[in-house]
C-alpha cells in the first residue's frame, strides 16, 4: 500500500471514528435532559472526551464568561412563548382531580375556544343596529364598510398577536411567571415600549370597555320592552345590572368556554331570524332607500360599523387564555369571515324590506311584528348581551385586582368581593343613559379608531422599527426578508385612516 493510500485510509477512520464519538456524546447529552447545554455541563463525560472533542471540532476551552455567554444565547433559543405551566392541558390524573363534565364546560383553552371567544364578542346589539346604519350609509356603503373594518380589524389584531408573543418570549427569558396571572394589552405596551405607551393604552382600553359594558346594559333593559312593557327601561336595567353584577364570579377568558359557543349560537340565530322575517315580509309600501343624505349620517353610520368589529380591547386576554397562544394568528380572520356571513345578509335585508323607516328605529326589532320567533331572538339576544357584559368588564376586573394587589390571591371569592364596584359605576351610567345608538356611534368615534387601529399599528411600527427586531418577528405568510409588509401596510393604513 502506498503512502498516500495509507494516508487516506488514516483520514478515513479518524473522521468516522470522529462522527461516531460526537454522536454518542449528543446521544449521552440527550439523555441527562442536557441537549441544549453545553458539552463541559455533561456529568458523566470524562476530561479525555471533552479534550478529544475540543481537539477534533477544532474549538479551544471557554472561559467562564464565554460558558454564561453561550448558555445565555442557547437558552434563548429554547423559549416558546404559550409554553406555559398553567395553561397546559392536564394530563394522567385530570380525570380523576376534575370531572370530565367540568372540563368540557368550564375549562377552555384550544384554538377552536379562541375562536368562539372572537365570534361572540364581535357581534353582539351591533347586529340589531346595522340596519341603522345601513339607512345612514346607503346598501353599497355598507357593503363596503363592512369588509373594509372587518379585513383591517383582522389584519390589527394580528399585530397585537405578535406584541403579545415579543412580550411574552421577552418576559419568559427574564424567568417571569405568570401563574395567576392574565398579560393585558398595556402590560404588552409597557414591556415593550415603556410606561408613556402603557398610559395611553390603559386609558383608552379602560374606557372603552366601560361604555362597552355600559351599552350591553342599556341594550338589555330595551331588548326586553318588546316582549314585556310593564316596566319601564329604567327598571328593566336595574334588574339586568343586578344579574351582570354575577360575571364576578367568572374566573377569566379561560372560563367562557360554553358561554362563547351560545353565544354565537344565539347570534346566529337572531342573525338569520332577521334575515328570513325581513325577505317574508317583504319591502313597506311606498319604502324608499334614500341614504345617504348628509355627510353627518354617513360618517355616523361608518363609526357604527367600526364598532362591530371592534373586539381587540380582550384579544390579549382571550390569547392568554389559550393554551398555545402562538396559534392565534388567523383566528381572528377567520372569525370575522364567519361574522360577515351573519352581518351582511341580515342588515342588507332589513334595509331592503324597511329602508328610511330605519332612520328612526335604531333596533331592528322594532320594525318587525311580534311572533314567538321574534320573542326568541329577543331572549337569545338578552342572554347573549349578558355574555357579552361579562367579556368587556372582565379585563376591567384585572385592571382592579391589579390595582387593590388581589390578583395573584387564588381565592376567587376574594377576587369577586374586589371586582364589585367595577360594576357600580357602569350600573349607573346605562341608568343615566337609556340610550344606545348615539353612544355606540360616540364610541366607535372617539375609542375605537385609537383602541382597535391606531395605537395597535403604530405600537407594532414603534417595536420593529429597528432592522434586528424586523429579522425576528413572526410573519404570517413567507415573505421576502427584505420586505417589511407588517410596518408598511400599518403605516399606509395609518395615513389613509
Amino acid at each position: 500500500m502506498s503512502p498516500l493510500r495509507f494516508n487516506q485510509l488514516l483520514l478515513l477512520i479518524f473522521f468516522f471514528y470522529k462522527r461516531q464519538l460526537r454522536s454518542r456524546i449528543q446521544a449521552e447529552r440527550a439523555k441527562e435532559g442536557h441537549a441544549l447545554a453545553p458539552l463541559y455541563l455533561c456529568k458523566h463525560t470524562t476530561h479525555f472526551r471533552c479534550f478529544l472533542h475540543i481537539f477534533l471540532t477544532k474549538q479551544r476551552p471557554l472561559t467562564e464568561e464565554r460558558k454564561e455567554k453561550t448558555m445565555a444565547s442557547e437558552k434563548v433559543e429554547t423559549v416558546v412563548a404559550g409554553n406555559y405551566v398553567e395553561m397546559e392541558p392536564e394530563e394522567g390524573d385530570s380525570k380523576s382531580t376534575k370531572s370530565k363534565l367540568s372540563n368540557l364546560f368550564w375549562h377552555g383553552g384550544s384554538v377552536y375556544d379562541a375562536w368562539f371567544s372572537c365570534a361572540s364578542n364581535q357581534v353582539a346589539q351591533v347586529l340589531l343596529t346595522l340596519p341603522y346604519s345601513f339607512s345612514q350609509l346607503g346598501m353599497l356603503s355598507g357593503i363596503l364598510f363592512q369588509l373594509f373594518y372587518g379585513l383591517m380589524g383582522s389584519w390589527t389584531a394580528y399585530l397585537i398577536s405578535v406584541l403579545y408573543v415579543e412580550y411574552r418570549t421577552r418576559k419568559e427569558r427574564e424567568k417571569v411567571d405568570f401563574r395567576n396571572h392574565v398579560i393585558q394589552w398595556f402590560e404588552v405596551l409597557d414591556g415593550l415600549l415603556g410606561k408613556h405607551w402603557r398610559n395611553i393604552g390603559l386609558l383608552f382600553n379602560c374606557t372603552f370597555l366601560l361604555f362597552g359594558s355600559v351599552i350591553q346594559l342599556i341594550a338589555c333593559a330595551s331588548n326586553i320592552y318588546y316582549i314585556n312593557d310593564n316596566l319601564d327601561k329604567r327598571t328593566w336595567t336595574y334588574i339586568f345590572g343586578a344579574c351582570c353584577a354575577t360575571t364576578v364570579f367568572i374566573p377569566s377568558f379561560h372560563n367562557y368556554r360554553i358561554w362563547s359557543f351560545l353565544g354565537l349560537v344565539m347570534t346566529t340565530y337572531t342573525a338569520w331570524y332577521l334575515t328570513i322575517a325581513s325577505l317574508i315580509h317583504g319591502q313597506t309600501e311606498g319604502v324608499k332607500h334614500s341614504g345617504p343624505t348628509t355627510m353627518v349620517l354617513y360618517f355616523t353610520g361608518a363609526t357604527n360599523i367600526l364598532y362591530t368589529f371592534g373586539g381587540h380591547a380582550v384579544t390579549v386576554e382571550i390569547m392568554h387564555a389559550m393554551w398555545k397562544p402562538q396559534k392565534f394568528k388567523l383566528i381572528y380572520l377567520i372569525a370575522t369571515l364567519y361574522v360577515l356571513t351573519l352581518t351582511l345578509p341580515s342588515a342588507s335585508a332589513v334595509y331592503w324590506a324597511f329602508g328610511d323607516l330605519l332612520l328612526t328605529h335604531a333596533n331592528a326589532l322594532s320594525l318587525l311584528p311580534r311572533t314567538r320567533f321574534r320573542d326568541a331572538a329577543v331572549i337569545l339576544m338578552l342572554i347573549h348581551q349578558f355574555i357579552t357584559f361579562g367579556f368587556a368588564c372582565t379585563p376591567l376586573y384585572f385592571v382592579w385586582e391589579k390595582l387593590l394587589r388581589v390578583h395573584n390571591t387564588k381565592s376567587m371569592f376574594k377576587r369577586a368581593m374586589a371586582r364589585l364596584p367595577v360594576v357600580i359605576p357602569i350600573w349607573f351610567l346605562a341608568i343615566i343613559f337609556p340610550f344606545f345608538g348615539p353612544i355606540n356611534s360616540t364610541v366607535g368615534s372617539l375609542l375605537v379608531s385609537f383602541t382597535v387601529y391606531i395605537i395597535p399599528a403604530m405600537a407594532h411600527m414603534v417595536t420593529f422599527s429597528s432592522p434586528s427586531a424586523r429579522e425576528v418577528q413572526p410573519s404570517l405568510f413567507k415573505l421576502t426578508e427584505k420586505t417589511d409588509w407588517n410596518r408598511t401596510f400599518s403605516g399606509k393604513f395609518l395615513f389613509v385612516y
